[in-house]
Formats: structure tokens, C-alpha cells, sequence
């Protein structure tokens, strides 16, 4: 049976990428991740691995190229403006086909922001990014113990699809503590690194990773990137979609919420199954791949949709796209504050009404 400990959000981000074998770390200090550079700092030397704290976060995702390309597990952790400003290094990644997983502990925004919970990089993440039409994997914990689990599965998929995994947490996750199973997940077989940048030694033909950039002299290296991408996302659509349920079976109010709304939502959810209301919760773990079907068909078994976000309204677009014009669907979300379990109780109740 795997030994139990109480450990915060962040720290169980470092405790589930060492287990995963992650030995390279590069980052930049920013509220409110700060806990996983310093927790790397202290345990990465115990297992013979490398922390550098980088002069930005430019600097870092750029060190994580490097590294990516020996084969060699390798992570960055950042928040928000940080995550911004390591845009170009991901696209960077992206072009070269090369693993690599990378935290974002969401805080308030726009600009510098705030320190406090948010979910106001969603777009971003999910849509949006460095330039180029890259794709990544995205999945978003609920609790302390999923963080650790999702941190070792994103090290997994990276190696899996050759791809930056991007594992997206907010600013509750990551400073609440939790008891958790210290358990070595094991996903599979991977396939050889044949990619890896190692030299000319034993005078092997040297290997070159693919850059884009020479495609003025062949401008179907574009064509050819793209084309294996939708191959690849292809696969990933089909095989990587993750979601949960919370009392969905009977449900005439249905709440779609992911990360750290997803959890008060189930209070919330407990609070008005006292009172006789039927409601019931579906949570996206997978942003990228996003479980549309699986949405799609809760919003049109429900008799009305509540979307909550920490935000003015994000993941609503692709609950929308998802629901294809079926159900009711309505909003909740503001920033600033963390939303409680009163105000959706209230909400739900409002909503059973009308």
C-alpha cells in the first residue's frame, strides 16, 4: 500500500515529476508557483538531477529545449504573465517535435495581475499560445492527489506523442494541502527516442532536429509539420480524452466546471441534493483533447446547463460547441474572489425555478 502525506499543491507537482524520472529543472520564481522551483531546488540534487534558476521565463523554456532534446525528462512551472512570456520557446518546442511539460498555476489577470485564483487563462492555454497553429496537451487537476497523478501522466504523454504537455492548475490547487497516495503510476510502453541530439559520437551520422525555418528552401516542410499534427491529434482525440462525473446519472441541473470549481461545485451539489434537487456535475480533465461528446450528450439529457468558471466565461465556448445547439445553458463566474459553494447552491436553486 503506498505511504500517505500531507503536501501542498505545488509540492506535489515536484514530488510526481521526480517519481515520473523528471531530472531537469529550469524555471523562474512567480506567485503563486514559487513552492515547485523551491521544491525542485531541494530534491532534484538527492536524485542526481539539475535545478537552474533561470534569469526569466524566456530564458528557462529556452534551457528546456535544450534539454528536451537529449531525451531527458525536463519541466518548467510558471504563472500566468510568466506563461506568457514563454510563448516563443513553446512554439520553439513544438516545431521540433520534442517532449516536454510545462505548469501553469493560473493566477489573476490581465497585465501583471494578481496573486489570487483565477481561471483566466483558459483561452490561452486551450486556443491560444505561441504562434505557428502548434498543438499541445492540456489536462487541469481537481484535487492535490490528481496534481500528482496528472504530473506523472503528462511526463508520459509527452515521451508518448513527442509534444508539450501542459498541465494547468490555479492558484487554489496549488496552495491548498491534501493527504495523498505516494504512488508510482505506470502507463505503458513508450516508443524509442530516436530524435535524440547525442553528437557524432562513435562517428554515427549526426543527428539534426527538423527546423521549420528552412523551409524557404523547402516550402513543404510546413505542410508536411501540419499534416502529421492533425495524424497525431487524430490519435490523441480518440485515445486521451479524460473526464469525470459527480452525481450525473439522475441530474435535471447539470454543472460543467473543471479545476478548483469543479470541487466547490460538488458541495454545492450535496448542498442541493438536501433539498430534493436533482443536480449533477460533468468535469473535463482533458482541456486539449476536450471530452465534446461526453459533454454534449449531458447538456442534452439535462433540462438546464450550468457552466461555473473562475472567470467572465471561458470553457463556456466549448461547452456551447459541445451541446450543438441542444439544452439550456446558462452562466456563472466572476474573478477577484474564489466562488463558494453558496453562491452556486443559490444559483442551482434559482435555475430549479424557473
Amino acid at each position: 500500500m503506498a505511504k500517505k502525506e500531507l503536501v501542498k499543491g505545488n509540492e506535489a507537482l515536484g514530488y510526481g515529476a521526480i517519481m515520473a524520472g523528471c531530472r531537469f529543472y529550469f524555471g523562474y520564481p512567480i506567485t503563486p508557483q514559487n513552492e515547485v522551483p523551491e521544491f525542485m531546488s531541494r530534491e532534484l540534487p538527492k536524485v542526481g538531477g539539475t535545478f537552474l534558476q533561470a534569469e526569466s521565463e524566456v530564458s528557462a523554456i529556452n534551457m528546456v529545449y535544450g534539454v528536451a532534446a537529449t531525451g531527458a525528462r525536463v519541466m518548467s512551472s510558471t504563472s500566468s504573465t510568466g506563461f506568457s512570456l514563454m510563448q516563443e520557446g513553446i512554439s520553439a518546442i513544438a516545431a521540433a517535435d520534442l517532449p516536454a511539460v510545462v505548469v501553469n498555476v493560473m493566477r489573476e489577470g490581465p497585465g501583471g495581475g494578481g496573486i489570487g485564483p483565477s481561471q483566466l487563462d483558459y483561452l490561452q492555454v486551450t486556443k491560444g499560445g505561441g504562434h505557428g497553429g502548434y498543438k499541445t496537451i492540456v489536462l487541469s487537476p481537481s484535487s492535490v492527489q490528481e496534481t500528482f497523478d496528472l504530473i506523472q501522466l503528462s511526463f508520459h504523454l509527452a515521451d508518448k506523442y513527442r509534444m508539450v504537455v501542459i498541465l494547468l492548475s490555479d492558484a487554489t490547487i496549488g496552495q491548498m494541502m491534501e493527504p495523498i497516495e505516494m504512488r508510482k503510476l505506470e502507463e505503458g510502453p513508450l516508443p524509442e527516442k530516436d530524435y535524440v541530439v547525442t553528437g557524432n559520437e562513435n562517428a554515427r551520422k549526426s543527428r539534426i532536429l527538423p527546423l521549420l525555418i528552412t523551409a524557404a528552401d523547402d516550402q513543404t516542410l510546413f505542410q508536411k509539420y501540419h499534416d502529421n499534427l492533425a495524424r497525431k491529434m487524430e490519435v490523441i482525440t480518440r485515445s486521451e480524452i479524460r473526464y469525470d462525473t459527480f452525481l450525473l446519472d439522475d441530474a435535471e441541473i447539470l454543472i460543467v466546471a473543471y479545476g478548483s470549481v469543479a470541487r466547490i461545485s460538488e458541495t454545492a451539489i450535496e448542498m442541493v441534493r438536501e433539498e430534493g434537487l436533482r443536480a449533477g456535475m460533468i468535469r473535463p480533465i482533458s482541456l486539449v483533447p476536450y471530452p465534446y461528446e461526453q459533454v454534449g450528450q449531458a447538456v442534452g439529457r439535462a433540462r438546464k446547463t450550468l457552466v461555473v468558471e473562475s472567470s467572465m466565461g471561458q470553457m463556456i465556448e466549448d461547452v456551447k460547441l459541445a451541446a450543438a445547439g441542444r439544452g439550456d445553458i446558462s452562466f456563472y463566474g466572476r474573478v477577484g474572489k474564489v466562488i463558494s459553494p453558496e453562491e452556486i447552491f443559490e444559483k442551482i436553486k434559482e435555475m430549479a425555478k424557473s
